[in-house]
């Protein structure tokens, strides 16, 4: 097992895009500071982190794109989180 990212996190990147419970925003400016999902009227879904085939930039934690799918591959995961 590979050691933990920065955050404590293990193994969150290069697997799958991963579906977040955030709607796509351009930016963060009014994003929610308390760790609840960020939701709209759009309903476009924000995947995270990349899948095995992405450049590299795209596969860490912190990458962001839309999800324009509507049906899933073996491209696409979930984020799963524990508090």
């Amino acid at each position: 097992r590979s050691p933990p990212n920065a955050f404590g996190l293990y193994d969150m990147h290069g697997q799958v895009w991963e579906w977040c419970a955030d709607d796509w925003h351009e930016d963060y400016q009014g994003a929610p500071i308390d760790g609840s999902p960020w939701l709209s009227k759009n309903k476009i879904k924000v995947v995270r982190s990349g899948y095995y085939g992405s450049l590299p930039m795209s596969c860490r934690s912190a990458s962001r794109n839309r999800d324009m799918q509507n049906y899933s591959s073996y491209y696409h995961g979930f984020r799963v989180v524990y508090s």
